[in-house]
């Protein structure tokens, strides 16, 4: 059913592709590019039940009093918060989690030390010295509360067949104190799975070996594209050209919405509309299978993907009354799309391109470097979203980087690419590259792009696993094929809007107050080559 809703979806698409490609043979060539890229894709999806445990109260202990005082000590301890991290399945710190992410803490017990140092690296507040021992202790529960189980069933079968009355009667008894004692230890067993829980939702992700360690000023240089542009005029930032040429309304905005709002007025609108259809045509050619995506998105896909919906400084609007967040960015719809999916490895890797618009509050963003349009509330977006096996994320990662590359080199621009350091990757990101391009009118590099690889730190959180192929010298037992794997998933933004309309106007400004258009965006414009004074439309 999923994906004959896709294909209706599709099908209106190709429908509006249908008419443009009335007006030119550019448009019937992306309506062919369309169409390839579209057939033959499939999902399956698999459904998991998450249950609430009932709360008991402490009964009877018997000879169990040690075990209980040592596991209460653990969760006694204090938990921590999330603050610092942007991924936690609970809206309050000492709340138990509303999701269970399949973390492998086996992993992080055996690894402990390398995860340590990576915490440290991060400078995260996580604290993987008690996620240990909040695991050793719940697999020492476990095992306690199996062999109870166990014990508990041997009495009721011994009670099915032929006892005396005496026996019988201690047998009774003996029941009812191993059900007491189990009541009790399943109990303080779900108390430490869900601080378990919470606490190793805030370990994040390991890092690549070759990311630079610290903060934001060590990032390095991957790739310096294109030169300054040099200007013999002085030189006006994007808000003195667009007021100048009718391209923004900003007081409107200010009145109508709310600060860091805004309105596009007469050519912004087609430089948007131009922006958005190259980037995907672009994509298009290289295999991405097109989305859009809703606005609306619940706060658990919001947790699940590494984004913290609720608390101080969040950048997550969430919709009082509901448990519907606004989307910052498509990533999290589209990741959402697979939630409890099991793919086949002959799917892999997935490429999509989703356009959409994104919602942030920008909390405690202030200065001269939010100016006009470069940190606001609302804007549209074009955002690379692969999901892939394990092996190929590595090669996706460096080849989403090269597609951004070249888009940002068609256009004309200048910039550079940066491997980003420790303490400025989130939590789900393995390695992140960003693209500064160069902003005359700031007089600095702005970041107009970044692309991470989050290997299958989301994957966990959201299920999204996949079947390997089978190999013909691997003979499974009988109604077994090889294990499910997790996938993992990439995302890089191709084309933020407002950030580009910056660039393009603030590079491309003539005397006389102009700005020439770049000549990959001008089939999309009408044709038109430059953004004059000579208005034609009378906003």
């Amino acid at each position: 059913s999923v994906s004959v809703c896709v294909l209706g979806c599709c099908c209106c698409c190709l429908a509006m592709a249908a008419s443009a490609a009335l007006h030119c043979s550019f448009h019937r060539a992306l309506l062919r590019s369309f169409q390839d890229s579209v057939l033959g894709h499939a999902r399956l999806y698999s459904s998991c039940l998450i249950s609430k445990r009932k709360q008991w109260q402490m009964a009877r202990l018997g000879w169990n009093v040690g075990t209980l005082a040592s596991a209460s000590a653990v969760t006694a301890e204090d938990p921590g918060t999330c603050s610092s991290v942007p991924s936690a399945a609970v809206s309050d710190a000492g709340q138990k989690p509303t999701w269970r992410a399949n973390i492998d803490f086996k992993w992080i017990r055996d690894n402990k030390e390398a995860v340590a140092e990576n915490i440290q690296k991060r400078n995260s507040a996580a604290d993987v010295e008690l996620v240990v021992r909040l695991y050793e202790r719940s697999c020492n529960l476990a095992k306690e509360v199996d062999k109870l189980r166990t014990e508990r069933n041997a009495i009721a079968n011994m009670m099915k067949g032929k006892v005396d009355p005496e026996s019988r009667e201690e047998l009774i008894e003996k029941g009812k104190r191993l059900k007491d004692t189990l009541a009790v230890l399943e109990a303080d067993l779900a108390d430490i799975t869900e601080n378990l829980q919470r606490e190793g939702q805030c370990i994040p992700n390991m890092t690549h070996a070759h990311v630079p360690v610290g903060s934001d000023g060590v990032a390095t240089i991957r790739k310096l594209v294109g030169k300054k542009p040099d200007f013999t005029f002085p030189v006006k930032d994007h808000v003195e050209l667009g007021e100048a040429l009718g391209l923004f309304d900003f007081e409107a905005a200010a009145e109508v919405s709310g600060n860091k709002f805004y309105y596009l007025k007469n050519e912004a609108v087609l430089l948007e509309m131009a922006l958005i259809n190259w980037t995907l045509s672009e994509l298009l050619k290289r295999d991405f299978i097109p989305l859009t995506t809703p606005d609306l998105v619940r706060s658990t896909v919001v947790e699940k993907c590494g984004f913290q919906p609720r608390g101080q400084n969040t950048q997550v609007y969430s919709v009082e009354g509901t448990d519907l967040c606004l989307a910052g960015t498509s990533e999290i719809p589209v990741g959402g799309m697979y939630m409890d999916c099991i793919l086949t490895e002959s799917m892999l890797p997935l490429k999509l391109a989703a356009f959409s618009h994104c919602f942030r509050t920008e909390a405690g963003a202030a200065g001269l470097a939010t100016r006009g349009l470069f940190r606001v509330h609302q804007f549209s977006k074009v955002e690379m979203f692969i999901i892939c096996g394990p092996e190929d994320s590595d090669a996706l990662h460096e080849e989403l980087i090269n597609i951004e590359e070249t888009l940002f080199s068609s256009l004309g621009l200048h910039f550079k690419t940066l491997d980003m350091p420790t303490e400025d990757l989130g939590a789900p990101a393995y390695r992140k590259y960003d693209v500064d391009a160069w902003m005359p009118g700031l007089g600095r590099y702005g970041e107009v792009s970044s692309a991470s690889n989050c290997t299958d730190y989301q994957s966990r959180r959201l299920n999204i696993r996949y079947r390997p192929a089978e190999d013909p010298l691997f003979k499974p037992k009988k109604g077994k094929g090889p294990p499910l794997r997790f996938v993992h998933t990439l995302n890089a933004t191709a084309c933020a809007v407002p950030r580009m309309i910056i660039a393009i106007l603030e590079n491309f400004q003539q005397e006389d107050g102009s700005v020439i258009i770049p000549s990959v965006l001008q089939p999309f414009m009408g044709g038109s080559g430059v953004i004059s004074s000579k208005q034609r439309y009378g906003i």
